[in-house]
């Protein structure tokens, strides 16, 4: 199960995105917007943060004018690690060594055939473990607030 979630500015990618999901047959739960019309990005961001950090979703999308803000809002949800994505390295490398669990994108800077690459390349990527796994249990204990640099 995928969370879905978007402000105005990145509606026109997940409406892409969700008919991209159907095609391929892949659940999702939409957290909103269902519009442009002007919203608050942290709402959204916050509702899939919390469905995905409390395993009711495995991974999220989400999407606002650039994915800043949208990105910066999810990370604050403990368990969350959403990044910002703007090339297919990007896509993979975010899963593959930073075993990101929410994709990150703007609408008003990514194409559709982008973000639909993204999403393919997100979903479809493992987390590859070994060095990486000591990296990511080092962001956890930054998140928990027990790291010792």
């Amino acid at each position: 199960m995928i969370a879905l979630g978007c402000d105005h500015g990145g509606y026109n990618l997940i409406v892409a995105i969700k008919d991209y999901l159907d095609e391929k047959g892949i659940a999702y739960k939409d957290f909103g917007t269902d519009s442009d019309e002007s919203v608050d990005y942290p709402i959204y961001a916050y509702k899939v943060g919390k469905a995905v950090a409390g395993g009711e979703c495995e991974m999220g999308i989400l999407c606002c004018g650039t994915g800043i803000g949208i990105s910066m809002a999810a990370n604050k949800v403990k368990g969350v690690r959403a990044a910002v994505v703007n090339n297919e390295f990007g896509a993979e490398m975010t899963r593959r060594h930073n075993h990101a669990n929410i994709l990150c994108m703007g609408g008003r800077v990514t194409s559709v055939e982008d973000a639909l690459k993204y999403t393919e390349i997100f979903l479809n990527t493992p987390e590859e473990g070994g060095r990486h796994d000591k990296r990511v249990a080092m962001l956890t204990a930054i998140e928990e607030g027990n790291f010792e640099a």
